[in-house]
C-alpha cells in the first residue's frame, strides 16, 4: 500500500489545467529581531487560569528556539515554572519586576510594565 503525500491544497479539491502542480510548503525561518529593536509586554493575567496569576511577555519577533531561549532564562531568574506557546512567555506568578528589571538590563529598551 502506497503512502498518500499530505499536502496543503488551500481548499483546492480538483483542477481541470492539467499543467497546475501543489506548491510544496516552503521552509520558512523567521529572524529573530536584535534586543534593542524587540518590543515586549509584560503582564499579568489571571484569566482562565483558575485564579492563579500569571506573568505573560508578549510581542516576541523571531524563532521559537530564541523565545524558549528566553523563556528558560526569566524562568531560571525567577525560579519559577513557565512555558512558551504561541509568541507568549508565561511565567507563574507575579514577577512583573524581576522580568521587567531583566529585560531592560540584557538590551530590551522598549519594553512596557502594564
Amino acid at each position: 500500500m502506497q503512502k498518500k503525500k499530505n499536502y496543503d491544497t488551500g481548499g483546492l479539491v480538483y483542477s481541470t489545467d492539467p499543467t497546475f502542480k501543489i506548491n510544496q510548503p516552503q521552509d520558512f525561518t523567521a529572524t529573530t529581531l536584535p534586543a534593542s529593536e524587540q518590543i515586549l509586554k509584560v503582564l499579568l493575567d489571571k484569566k482562565n487560569r483558575a485564579g492563579k496569576s500569571v506573568t505573560l511577555v508578549t510581542g516576541f519577533t523571531g524563532k521559537q528556539e530564541d523565545a524558549e531561549e528566553i523563556g528558560k532564562k526569566l524562568k531560571t531568574i525567577c525560579g519559577t515554572g513557565g512555558s512558551v506557546k504561541d509568541g507568549e512567555i508565561i511565567i507563574q506568578g507575579d514577577n512583573r519586576e524581576k522580568i521587567f528589571q531583566w529585560l531592560l538590563k540584557n538590551g530590551y529598551n522598549h519594553s512596557k510594565k502594564i
